[in-house]
């Protein structure tokens, strides 16, 4: 038997499948966005006009998610029209953790602008409109809860599954505003704002490093998937005797890509096809949405082979 080898892919990202479901993911961000952009200027001008660096840090955050859905948007838009361009092997779906990484480093200065801030406000306290900035907090409250209502449903996507839990944080955000502020009103210690704002910026500054580290895994090629446990599953399909390379690695986080290297004893074209199979179906259960699997004979002297076979 002569070297196999196949490529297969299993769930709908190769070229040429439906992106219905992704059109409507990108609806609802889209939505999402908007709702979060309108909430990020009316606290913003709120936090300006009634001192409140508090209600500024949770516009920020509330800006981070806004950007974040903005640039998976268009991202998934522009790759969408690529997706079966010749020129582009994966399309450019590249673009989804090319943006997050952008909006995670655009985000840094941001949060450092609201430390300073904060640490000046420790410094040199000043009175807060509580009455309208409860209710804009209120208001960003809202949104969020919105927000929320338009992306649940009973299959999110991945990309509005990740929407969802962000908005849980800002939702978390803007109790916090009210709760901070009610705590001047009561105490009479305004450094309780400027200590909030301080709180929130870290919850967005840990979140941003979350976005830039799981981007640049990805432009890394970290393999998203447990290597050992695939090999040892490999090995127990019938017919693979052995498994001499595995790589995988995302093109985007909702694509991710494999190769391996499997020999066999097998000795007819069917058998072989129907091991290459196994190995597709195998690699499916585990994750992978597009793999090619090279299927060669068993060789007796495996150093020879190694010697004259480039990996």
């Amino acid at each position: 038997m002569g070297r196999n080898e196949s490529t297969r892919s299993h769930d709908g990202h190769g070229h040429g499948h439906d992106h219905g479901g992704d059109t409507t993911s990108s609806r609802k961000l889209a939505a999402v966005s908007l709702i979060n952009v309108v909430g990020f200027v009316v606290e913003l001008a709120g936090g300006l006009a009634f001192g409140s660096v508090a209600l500024i840090s949770d516009a920020v955050h509330m800006l981070f998610d806004a950007l974040a859905y903005v640039m998976a948007f268009a991202a998934a838009s522009i790759a969408e029209g690529y997706d079966n361009g010749e020129r582009w092997s994966y399309g450019l779906h590249r673009l989804e953790p090319f943006a997050a990484f952008l909006n995670g480093l655009l985000l840094l200065p941001m949060v450092g602008f609201i430390l300073w801030e904060s640490y000046q406000r420790f410094l040199d306290p000043i009175a807060i409109g509580t009455g309208p900035t409860i209710a804009i907090a209120i208001g960003g409250l809202l949104v969020n809860v919105g927000s929320v209502v338009v992306l649940h449903g009973d299959a999110m996507s991945l990309n509005e599954k990740g929407a969802f839990y962000h908005l849980l944080g800002d939702a978390g955000g803007s109790i916090a505003v009210i709760v901070s502020v009610l705590a001047v009103e009561v105490t009479g210690i305004r450094a309780v704002d400027p200590i909030t704002a301080a709180l929130i910026a870290a919850v967005v500054a840990w979140s941003a490093i979350t976005v830039l580290r799981g981007s640049g895994e990805i432009f890394f090629l970290k393999t998203p998937l447990e290597s050992g446990e695939i090999r040892a599953h490999l090995t127990e399909i019938e017919g693979v005797d052995r498994v001499d390379d595995f790589h995988a690695w995302q093109i985007c986080s909702q694509i991710t890509v494999a190769t391996v290297h499997v020999e066999t004893g097998v000795e007819t074209m069917a058998e072989a096809e129907t091991v290459v199979s196994r190995v597709h179906d195998a690699l499916d259960r585990h994750g992978v949405d597009h793999a090619t699997v090279e299927l060669s004979p068993r060789y007796a002297d495996r150093d020879v082979h190694l010697d004259t076979h480039c990996h």
